[in-house]
């Protein structure tokens, strides 16, 4: 799978799937009424461990900086 996440995104998905997952679960591990909706959480902190979107894949999407090469000739990531 190809990483095409980046650095800021994945940021950006660690903070709100934390905090989707602190929602579903904030009275304990009974999760009813419209909780569910923070396991949702578990996906953004997925695709941020892995740096990949299937979403992004399939849309041709990719917020991950492209490869730069320096002076002195080698590639920066």
């Amino acid at each position: 799978m190809p990483k095409n996440i980046g650095m800021i995104d994945q940021y950006v998905r660690i903070v709100l799937g934390l905090a989707l997952v602190a929602f579903a679960f904030q009275d304990g591990l009974s999760v009813q009424g419209w909780h569910w909706a923070g396991l949702t959480g578990f996906v953004l902190l997925l695709t941020a461990f892995f740096r990949s979107c299937p979403a992004y894949s399939v849309l041709g999407i990719s917020s991950r900086a492209a490869h730069r090469r320096s002076e002195a000739g080698r590639f920066e990531i």
